[in-house]
């Protein structure tokens, strides 16, 4: 199998590429892999083995319909993670999310047709279903974004529907949780909280800090991905959930706890615009379809992020 990755140096594209070539997933066992990754500043070689044999790197925009034509003709499938993903950073630059998530998109599809690839499969996010108070969204929710970022997600996703729809493309959409892990940019949440806790710095915690988000180990969400790409069917959306449901203080709280750092250093701040109160999905789907089971628990997992990042200082980005 010979698999294209777009977006494969950023969080979790990243993990994905280093989980296919380490033969973690039934059925890639051999598989070449090229990245596309326009490199900004959310992407960054040092997260990749960019010496593995069976690994080639193309720096470029998913935008660039004259790269891709270059690049995807004998691949078998096309794993869509590049995307401009900051919710804060799209509210005084949507034009910039609206051209990489959407048009991006587009192009991206336009050239797998032209080059015969067999499966694309378009990763998104729960944002697109907006908020929810109470119950969990299921495939079948209509799509509500409320952020620039979330509403260029929904796009992307009609977009990659309608290829299938009109051009029968395989195209199988994903929708996940809030992901956490390592490598991660220090702009998210987790990493952000971490890294200034370890630095004895003072975090900012929006709000009341009761926004709730559902919590998902990047490992859990690749290993979704790739049963998508090897079980699922074409033109189906699954949604990807972590089972875990904290709000940002209680997230706040427990790195505080972890980080050995003081309660002084939790700063409350004029909370985000648009900012949504809940997210939950049921995956009931996936994991009824394709067998999909998260293996991490969120407290195992978190502490092991707040121990990766206490030993690899060298992978703290700096925030632009």
């Amino acid at each position: 199998m010979k698999i294209l990755v777009t977006g494969g140096a950023g969080f979790i594209g990243s993990q994905y590429v280093r989980s296919v070539l380490a033969g973690d997933h039934p059925g890639c066992e051999g598989a070449e892999v090229t990245v596309v990754d326009k490199l900004t500043y959310a992407g960054n070689t040092a997260n990749l083995p960019m010496a593995h044999p069976r690994l080639t790197f193309v720096r470029g925009d998913i935008c660039d319909q004259q790269l891709l034509l270059r690049t995807l003709p004998g691949h078998d499938a096309v794993v869509h993670f590049a995307a401009e993903s900051h919710v804060d950073r799209s509210l005084t630059a949507a034009a910039d999310f609206v051209r990489t998530n959407v048009l991006g998109t587009q192009t991206l599809l336009d050239c797998c047709l032209r080059a015969d690839v067999g499966t694309v499969v378009h990763v998104s996010t729960d944002e697109v279903y907006g908020s929810i108070a109470e119950g969990s969204w299921t495939e079948e929710e209509p799509l509500l974004p409320n952020s620039p970022y979330a509403a260029s997600k929904a796009g992307s996703d009609l977009v990659a529907r309608s290829y299938w729809r009109t051009h029968g493309l395989d195209v199988r959409i994903t929708r996940c949780s809030n992901n956490y892990g390592p490598y991660q940019h220090v702009e998210k949440l987790i990493p952000l909280f971490t890294t200034n806790l370890l630095n004895g710095r003072p975090v900012p915690l929006y709000g009341d800090g009761r926004n709730v988000r559902e919590w998902i180990h990047v490992e859990d969400h690749c290993a979704a991905i790739h049963l998508v790409l090897t079980k699922g069917r074409p033109g189906e959306t699954y949604n990807i959930g972590g089972g875990t449901e904290r709000t940002n203080l209680q997230i706040a709280e427990q790195l505080l706890e972890l980080c050995g750092a003081d309660r002084s250093l939790l700063r409350h701040v004029e909370d985000r615009k648009g900012h949504d109160l809940r997210y939950s999905i049921d995956d009931t789907k996936i994991r009824t379809e394709l067998g999909y089971t998260p293996r991490r628990t969120f407290e195992e997992g978190l502490a092991e992020v707040v121990a990766w990042y206490r030993e690899n200082p060298n992978h703290w980005p700096t925030n632009p």
